[in-house]
């Protein structure tokens, strides 16, 4: 809750400022009211203190004025001499005052510099003794009479730019505050969507193994007891390997110093073995080709081949009506060719199929096309001509020259994901 009293304290303070702006511009228009024509001194003249109230009465108006309270103290300046006292500096106080607030609050330097300057000219003008023979004295209060207005031109102008600097400096303060915000809300937003598609991925393939290896335990529970067992054993291996998977997955938001253990690294096509054995466990037997000298990827684009064949094999458990597929490794000079394809109806759907046209459309599709764009490649996806279901993908590689020496890991992987699909290879489509 504000305090009242907090408040009202610069209000407060300002009121007070301003009466003692106030009383010394009068105080010194009587000081200057004293000294006459002459020289000599005797208490301040009536006219004194007509000009001293015409002069003083004007300037609470110079901050919303500020054009009208120089010009209205600048005529009282020049009534002095027509009254018959002496124009000197400290009669002109108001004047000078004045001038500091229109340089302070002036939109432009040359109309500042401007109105100053003809305002100085014309008390100089009224200040100067036509009609006797010019002295050292009077040359000396002229002088002043100039340069005072002039002076507090100057001062109300450097107290106008340091006031433009440091709102400057605010605003940029607030606009790299701003940005700062907006990146953070970016990267958060970009982490989410990193995070979905890493779930979504996991998830979309244990889910999709165990709901293949259940339906068929329950389709051959009366008829095949043996296969029953050995159908419900494997839903326990899926299911304990989606729990691990999970938890490394969700590992992932921890932070470092709150991991007790170093994180296991992102899976990669060096996992295409385990990956489709899990599916073959599940009843769909996968075939593995590698043309071209194979060469390992870098960390976000073998996690992107490995996710898009994850997918893309989920896909085709869920919604094919077949029991083969064929995965297809085609290494290129600057990229690799994966191609992911079923024929979609040489087999009788499988009871895990059953009732999958009834789901409602995931994004599967839209997380590979996605993923394979994240990394600057592309994807395509569509059914073929002769039945079933394609996903091509084209993944940029680099230099051949940075990567000459590691050609055996993804070959050893092909060769042992034929051996866990239990397959010949064949040609794409």
């Amino acid at each position: 809750m504000t305090d009242p009293a907090a408040a009202s304290a610069p209000p407060r303070r300002a009121r007070w400022r301003e009466a003692a702006v106030l009383a010394t511009a009068f105080a010194l228009c009587l000081l200057g009211g004293v000294v006459q024509v002459d020289d000599t001194l005797s208490p301040p003249p009536a006219a004194a203190y007509v000009i001293a109230v015409a002069s003083c009465a004007v300037l609470p108006v110079r901050h919303r004025a500020p054009s009208a309270a120089l010009a209205a103290t600048t005529a009282a300046g020049l009534l002095v001499p027509p009254l018959g006292l002496l124009l000197s500096p400290p009669i002109m106080a108001p004047a000078v005052i004045a001038a500091y607030a229109y340089a302070r609050h002036a939109p432009g330097e040359r109309r500042a510099a401007g109105a100053v300057a003809l305002a100085s000219a014309a008390l100089l003008l009224a200040a100067t003794p036509w009609a006797e023979d010019l002295s050292w004295q009077d040359a000396s209060r002229m002088g002043s009479v100039a340069a005072f207005p002039m002076v507090a031109g100057v001062l109300g102008r450097s107290a106008h730019n340091r006031r433009a600097y440091l709102a400057a400096v605010e605003e940029r303060a607030r606009r790299a505050e701003k940005s700062r915000e907006s990146e953070a809300r970016r990267r958060v937003e970009e982490e989410r969507l990193r995070i979905a598609r890493e779930l979504h991925d996991l998830v979309a393939h244990q889910i999709t193994l165990a709901h293949a290896q259940a339906t068929v335990a329950v389709h051959l529970f009366d008829t095949r007891p043996e296969q029953t067992r050995t159908s419900l054993t494997e839903l326990v291996q899926t299911t304990s390997d989606a729990l691990d998977d999970l938890r490394a997955t969700v590992g992932l938001l921890r932070r470092s110093e709150d991991t007790a253990e170093p994180a296991e690294p992102a899976p990669g096509l060096s996992r295409l073995p385990t990956l489709l054995e899990s599916f073959g466990r599940a009843g769909l037997q996968v075939s593995l080709e590698q043309r071209g000298p194979a060469r390992p990827l870098p960390p976000g684009v073998d996690l992107t081949a490995y996710r898009i064949v994850q997918e893309a094999l989920t896909n085709v458990t869920k919604h094919a009506g077949t029991r083969t597929a064929r995965v297809r490794l085609d290494w290129r000079r600057d990229r690799v060719t994966l191609t992911v394809a079923d024929d979609g109806g040489d087999a009788a759907t499988p009871p895990a199929a059953a009732g999958a046209s009834d789901r409602a459309p995931g994004y599967g599709l839209i997380g590979m096309r996605e993923r394979a764009t994240a990394v600057g490649g592309q994807l395509t996806a569509g059914r073929r001509p002769g039945g079933g279901f394609l996903v091509s993908t084209q993944l940029p590689l680099p230099p051949a020259r940075d990567t000459a020496r590691g050609t055996g890991p993804p070959e050893a992987a092909g060769e042992a994901g034929r051996a866990a699909a239990g397959g010949q290879p064949e040609d794409a489509p």
